[in-house]
């Protein structure tokens, strides 16, 4: 039965279909199998979200973060703690170790990043792009160190899911602190006018605000928070260093 499972939900694949549906759609199989077919779609609504657009969104993480752990060829335990208390950190005990039980499964299957990536850059609103992204980097700096295969993997997915270079050094300069961190997150350079630094920092702003992605549930829309924390202390930051 299991099996069968796992080769009917590949076939149907996830909202998105396409390579991405395949990926969720067999671990779902590994996750659920042995489970009676007219209970799985409600227990998957429970443990993923019960709209669309949050199941999509949380288990395109799962797909996602099993790339950057895959980044240096070798997934050590120490990262699936990290990773672990990653998600427990923003969906709780009970969902988190649901997720962690179907990114093993994510992680024994090979699969094409680029074309994951583009697919969730086509079916995808761009600001859930900009929070699957910042997740990336929060996920890859859990050890307090992003490694450059790690940054590499993360730099292909923000490419292929149409993020723009600006919006990718933005998310990028949040974690990794440089003496021009500040403006980086504006997506400016030192050299701006004042006006300038207003009109990116109004810009950038309502780009980051977590009602954006309020339809993805409370807990991202809170992690969303942390980003948007991050481009207002940016603009502070340079504000008092200009005197403005």
């Amino acid at each position: 039965m299991g099996f069968f499972l796992k080769l009917i939900l590949t076939g149907l694949g996830w909202s998105f279909g396409g390579p991405l549906g395949a990926i969720i759609g067999y671990a779902i199989g590994g996750l659920f199998s042995g489970r009676r077919p007219t209970v799985i779609r409600s227990e998957v609504n429970e443990t993923f979200g019960n709209t669309e657009e949050k199941r999509d969104f949380n288990v395109t993480l799962l797909v996602l973060s099993a790339a950057v752990m895959k980044a240096d060829g070798n997934v050590m335990k120490s990262e699936l703690d990290y990773v672990k208390r990653f998600f427990l950190q923003n969906f709780g005990q009970e969902r988190a170790e649901s997720y962690i039980k179907m990114l093993r499964e994510i992680l024994e299957k090979d699969y094409n990043l680029y074309e994951v990536s583009q697919q969730v850059g086509r079916y995808m609103d761009y600001s859930s792009r900009l929070q699957l992204l910042h997740y990336l980097f929060g996920i890859a700096n859990a050890d307090k160190a992003i490694s450059q295969e790690e940054l590499g993997v993360i730099n292909t997915i923000s490419d292929n899911m149409g993020i723009t270079n600006s919006d990718f050094l933005s998310v990028k300069a949040m974690f990794i602190k440089e003496t021009d961190s500040a403006y980086k997150i504006l997506g400016i350079e030192p050299t701006a006018t004042d006006e300038e630094v207003k009109r990116a920092y109004r810009e950038m702003a309502k780009k980051n605000h977590p009602d954006l992605v309020s339809n993805l549930g409370e807990e991202v829309r809170q992690a969303a928070e942390k980003k948007f924390q991050e481009v207002n202390a940016a603009y502070e930051a340079i504000k008092k260093q200009r005197g403005m």
